[in-house]
């Protein structure tokens, strides 16, 4: 799962980035060998990407080389400006970037048409957006029923599998409310939800704390570490 969460935190689920863990000396076993690593569920080479202004090429990413395996947590943090969405949305087979290679389970998404990359972000990615992109004319739970109802499921089986997401970020009360009737704290939960409900292989979260508060944006940190855990993606 990729986070990009802002520039100040340093732990996640629990983990102090500053303690020292203390052990007792033993002799080493077999098992304490370091297993094979699985392959990466997401992999970017050497992306280079950039945007066109006033007649030239302003460069955003030049070479960035990612690998995100099974159960891995990875925060890439930074200034404003400095790529991290941009990185988001190649990563995420949302745009393709200007030269470089980035697989997702094994497959090119760079060499995909824009009809099988958008199955296959729909089938294995979940995002969390900064804007949100919650459908105005739907209330909560028929926009985080909606991935479901993209990819087949009837209605009643897409919101009743969306119920239980709705319960664990809180907004069990809101279900039947729109987006105009929610604060910006409920519209980033509702945009975790609805990443979450189709249990994708890969969460790309951009900043998704931003609009929360610190009680809210650790029980979400912790909601997001916990689907990591559970369900190793």
């Amino acid at each position: 799962m990729y986070i990009d969460i802002p520039v100040g935190r340093s732990d996640l689920g629990g983990w102090d980035m500053g303690t020292t863990a203390l052990t007792p000396r033993r002799r080493p076993l077999v098992a304490d060998q370091p297993r094979p690593k699985p392959e990466p569920m997401l992999q970017l080479r050497n992306i280079h990407h950039g945007y066109e202004l006033g007649g030239r090429t302003l460069p955003v990413l030049r070479g960035v080389d990612v690998d995100v395996r099974p159960g891995e947590i990875v925060a890439i943090v930074g200034r404003s400006g400095s790529g991290k969405s941009t990185l988001m949305h190649l990563a995420g087979g949302l745009a393709s970037p200007d030269q470089g290679d980035v697989r997702l389970g094994g497959q090119a998404l760079s060499a995909m048409g824009p009809r099988a990359r958008a199955v296959a972000r729909r089938r294995q990615v979940g995002f969390v957006f900064q804007a949100f992109h919650l459908l105005p004319g739907l209330d909560v739970i028929e926009n985080v029923a909606m991935p479901l109802l993209l990819n087949g499921e009837s209605r009643h089986r897409a919101q009743d599998r969306a119920r239980p997401i709705l319960d664990a970020v809180g907004l069990s009360e809101r279900a039947r409310h729109l987006p105009s009737e929610l604060s910006g704290g409920e519209l980033q939960r509702a945009a975790i939800a609805r990443a979450l409900v189709a249990d994708p292989s890969l969460v790309l979260a951009d900043e998704p704390t931003g609009n929360l508060d610190s009680t809210t944006a650790e029980e979400i940190i912790d909601l997001l570490v916990s689907r990591v855990r559970g369900a190793g993606l």
